[in-house]
């Protein structure tokens, strides 16, 4: 096994060109090497101390800039540069915008290499801060210094934290003072639980060690105002676990759910945990253009809902639908989609993965009177077969939103064998998404193309694509 060389060099006076693959700036080298830069933007001009080195590119962060560009702006966030959660807050919004759709077109005609419509212009967010709808935060007993902290003389004895793990630290977490990314009360929860937590002399967990009483806080609010919080702890005590959960309840009775799990094994996932309301009722609602949806601890719901009504619209639109067609939705998750578009076609036939999620969506449909639909669980390769075609009959309008690893190469070939006449592709990654629309080139031409911003601040974006039969 030959070791990995890491050459740390210093690059000077490096031109910052573009935005690329997961945010990060790009520059280029004298010798000719691309370099990737975490802490730029296009327009500046920055000396890089690398931290990677390889055949085509070096990885490295800006020690030192002799030029800002333009094209930035103060962060809004007092945390931005040591949390990884948002790290575009120093790009003004319309240049995030510009190079999220910059690299959809670039992945369709680079990846894909496909013949593109003209390229609709990608819909921002009406909201760049406080949009989304969950947020998980983790306990620590062992917080992050920031180097201020460590440069000081001052001796920090508390170092309990309530935050967000540093990038690429599994163990190290950052105490939160203010997050710019949930609408109130999230913040007032999150302040008041840690306060209260140490109030009550709670142990807080440490990951190395797997100890401590409290290990997670999650946080969901819906547009209809209402409240979800579940707090995990790695062992049970009930005492304490009532005394926090009732203090919690009292000081915030807008909570709608309060809930809680124990949880002592090794990681903190909640999906084989059983979930136990404390306060209130086990789920929320979310509502869209009239249709409730119940969303409980182990929901999927898209995390920016304002932006999942946009991206929903532009999905319902491709389909251009009459009321006679068939639709196949295929990833559908929690059936959102499915019964966002049913009031606008004949029948419509949702698949996914995930048992519980499908129990959502056909309890979400009965909950809103939607009649139909139909809902099958099973993997996608598996139960996307030709038995169910002829099952179900050969659908006019397939509708997928797969997950970011895109569709099984079985599933792309399975689209070809049964060529119905339209598919909308709904993506979070455009290049897993070209890589699959390369393989439907043959049969389909792409005829609309919209990008959507659900994650401002963030690299991230959604793109939403029309394919009919050539």
């Amino acid at each position: 096994m030959g070791r990995k060389r890491t050459h740390r060099v210093v690059l000077e006076n490096l031109e910052v060109i573009d935005a690329g693959a997961k945010g990060k700036a790009v520059a280029r080298a004298s010798d000719g090497r691309v370099v990737f830069i975490n802490n730029a933007v296009p327009g500046d001009i920055a000396t890089v101390q690398t931290t990677k080195k390889r055949k085509a590119y070096y990885e490295g962060t800006a020690i030192s800039f002799s030029k800002l560009s333009e094209k930035r702006v103060a962060p809004a966030c007092e945390h931005f540069g040591t949390c990884g959660g948002c790290k575009w807050q120093h790009l003004g919004y319309e240049h995030q915008l510009y190079y999220k759709q910059k690299e959809v077109e670039q992945n369709l005609q680079r990846l894909g290499k496909i013949e593109l419509p003209k390229v609709s212009p990608i819909l921002g967010s009406a909201e760049q801060y406080f949009y989304r709808n969950k947020m998980e935060f983790s306990f620590s007993d062992n917080k992050w210094l920031t180097l201020e902290q460590i440069k000081s003389d001052k001796i920090i004895e508390n170092r309990n934290a309530l935050g967000f793990h540093i990038p690429g630290m599994w163990d190290k977490i950052l105490d939160l003072n203010k997050c710019h990314l949930q609408q109130d009360p999230s913040n007032a929860i999150r302040d008041f639980v840690k306060t209260k937590a140490e109030e009550l002399n709670l142990s807080f967990f440490n990951t190395r060690k797997q100890e401590g009483f409290l290990r997670t806080l999650m946080i969901r609010t819906s547009t209809t105002g209402e409240v979800m919080v579940l707090l995990q702890f790695f062992h049970e005590d009930e005492k304490n676990r009532t005394k926090l959960l009732n203090a919690i309840s009292e000081e915030f009775p807008e909570i709608t759910s309060l809930l809680y799990v124990i949880n002592s094994k090794g990681n903190d996932t909640i999906y084989d945990q059983d979930v136990i309301c404390s306060h209130g009722r086990d789920h929320i609602y979310e509502e869209m253009e009239g249709l409730k949806f119940k969303i409980n601890a182990k929901s999927f719901y898209q995390t920016n809902s304002e932006q999942a009504y946009e991206l929903y619209k532009v999905t319902r639109d491709f389909a251009g639908l009459t009321g006679t067609e068939l639709v196949y939705d295929l990833y559908t998750g929690t059936g959102t989609i499915a019964q966002f578009v049913a009031k606008e076609a004949k029948h419509v036939i949702g698949v996914e993965a995930v048992p519980d999620a499908i129990e959502a969506a056909k309890e979400n449909a009965q909950l809103n009177g939607i009649e139909n639909v139909e809902f099958y669980v099973g993997d996608m390769k598996k139960v996307f077969n030709e038995q169910f075609i002829t099952k179900h009959g050969v659908p006019d309008v397939v509708i997928t939103d797969p997950p970011r690893d895109g569709m099984h190469q079985d599933v792309v070939q399975q689209l070809v064998n049964i060529s119905a006449p339209k598919i909308v592709y709904v993506s979070c990654n455009s290049a897993t998404q070209a890589r699959d629309l390369a393989l439907l080139d043959s049969m389909y031409k792409v005829t609309k193309v919209q990008a959507v911003d659900m994650f401002p601040q963030t690299h991230h974006v959604e793109n939403v694509v029309l394919l009919e039969k050539r």
